[in-house]
């Protein structure tokens, strides 16, 4: 099997070493060629490269969640086809959302002999993915989250720090997250958000609106974070909305989102947050946010700029996954 090994060798939790121990470790059992990100969409194109080549079954994304977003988007770039080659992940960021939903180990050297594993006994399933789109901009394709408003502006805060030199940690963001919500009084109150769903009546007032693809959305440290417990790469989109932060509700909105959402007996469907400001649909395939005024807006962990309208769809078995 022909793969091609795309490396973000500033990827925040593997060394030059262990990379190098990584790479003689998947040449033993694949024909691998292997390219390091150099800017940021590089490794996009080096994906969007090798969907086009004859020969390449399998392209290796080792990063972050980042790096798997921009793989993702350059396999994709000319839509789903099942003559795509496969992708695979290494997690090798700070959080590793992507890899962890799909069951593989956080440790860079376990997943990659996970994924050998996986090569040799040819598992793999396809799974959905969604994609977001705004007029004038390219669309873009995500894996497992994008959101709209404070969740957004909580990662532009984050991103900031990280090009002043300070590391990515869960830390720094509880710490950003806090400080946005003392700064974003007004908008806590009133949200500028407004969500569409074909055949409903609109919801506004939203604060903010994360668009999850699978479950958990996130993690602190190995804690997960349930906004959509019911979300699946095997269904469509689910939204989570919040029309008012106040102090109170926040804290219970929070404390539900951190908490076990499988019931102890195992009988019933898990169960996410609710109350009287918390706004939730699952598997919806095609919706739209729209913002009174531009809101800060991320993919992925990724902030993208602000948008006053993007439009969500749900693409079931868009790309094969060795897991």
């Amino acid at each position: 099997m022909r793969a091609l090994l795309v490396v973000n060798p500033k990827a925040t939790t593997t060394s030059g070493r262990t990379r190098d121990v990584l790479i003689h470790a998947l040449r033993s059992d694949l024909k691998l060629d292997v390219a390091e990100t150099e800017y940021r969409g590089h490794a996009r194109d080096l994906a969007r490269q090798a969907a086009v080549e004859d020969g390449v079954d399998l392209v290796v994304a080792l990063g972050g969640d980042g790096t798997v977003n921009e793989v993702v988007n350059g396999l994709l770039s000319n839509g789903p086809s099942d003559r795509l080659p496969r992708l695979a992940v290494v997690p090798g960021g700070s959080t590793n959302v992507f890899a962890r939903a799909l069951g593989l180990p956080n440790d860079p050297v376990e997943a990659t002999g996970a994924l050998l594993d996986a090569v040799e006994h040819g598992r793999e399933r396809a799974i959905g993915l969604g994609k977001a789109m705004t007029e004038g901009l390219p669309d873009r394709w995500f894996t497992f989250t994008a959101g709209l408003g404070f969740d957004a502006g909580v990662v532009g805060r984050v991103e900031e720090q990280r090009r002043s030199g300070r590391r990515s940690t869960h830390t720094l963001y509880v710490n950003q997250a806090l400080r946005h919500y003392i700064t974003e009084r007004e908008h806590r109150r009133k949200g500028p958000i407004h969500l569409e769903i074909n055949g409903r009546e609109p919801v506004p007032g939203l604060v903010m609106a994360i668009v999850s693809n699978t479950s958990p959305w996130t993690f602190l440290g190995n804690r997960p974070v349930v906004p959509s417990p019911l979300a699946s790469f095997d269904t469509d989109l689910d939204v989570f909305g919040i029309t008012r932060m106040t102090a109170f509700g926040t804290a219970r909105t929070v404390r539900q989102i951190l908490c076990s959402h499988s019931p102890a007996n195992g009988s019933a469907k898990p169960v996410g947050p609710h109350g009287k400001h918390v706004v939730s649909y699952h598997d919806v395939r095609h919706f739209t946010l729209v913002s009174q005024e531009p809101a800060p807006f991320q993919v992925d962990g990724d902030h993208l700029g602000d948008r006053s309208r993007v439009s969500f769809t749900g693409v079931r078995r868009a790309l094969r996954v060795i897991v």
